[in-house]
């Protein structure tokens, strides 16, 4: 169920209670959440998820995305929640995993990463990031470019 970007980072649709043990088992240190409060109410919610991992010993952060886009605030918590997990392993849900991964795609290109190499990694994993091209190009070019 977890799909795998890097060796870092993985997706999933919405995660279970149940799954916060098989993350644990995989070496996950942090749980994103992308996915908003309410949006499917027979799902845990962000205040389940996160008492499960943080009484598993993991970190939690809820980077909430609805289906109006994505905001450079959400991509810099995204950038904040990569770099908690240098030492070990996220894991990123939503819905389908998709959110997740998009976001990521984002973030990696805020810090300069290739559009095309954060693709195939996308596409590695099942997902495909063409609907964010344009975004992707926007922010990796201007990371390479640096601040004016």
């Amino acid at each position: 169920m977890f799909r795998k970007i890097e060796d870092h980072i993985s997706v999933s649709p919405q995660i279970t209670l149940a799954d916060i043990a098989a993350a644990k088992a995989q070496g996950v240190t942090i749980i994103v959440n992308n996915r908003p409060d309410g949006e499917d109410p027979s799902a845990p919610q962000g205040a389940e998820i996160e008492a499960a991992a943080r009484a598993a010993g993991m970190d939690y952060v809820a980077i909430p995305v609805t289906h109006a886009g994505f905001s450079r605030s959400q991509i810099d918590a995204m950038n904040a929640a990569l770099e908690k997990a240098k030492d070990g392993k996220m894991l990123a849900y939503c819905r389908s995993g998709t959110r997740s991964t998009l976001l990521w795609a984002l973030a990696e290109a805020a810090k300069g990463e290739s559009p095309r190499v954060i693709a195939a990694k996308a596409a590695d994993a099942g997902y495909d990031v063409a609907p964010i091209q344009m975004m992707l190009d926007t922010l990796s070019g201007a990371a390479k470019s640096g601040p004016e």
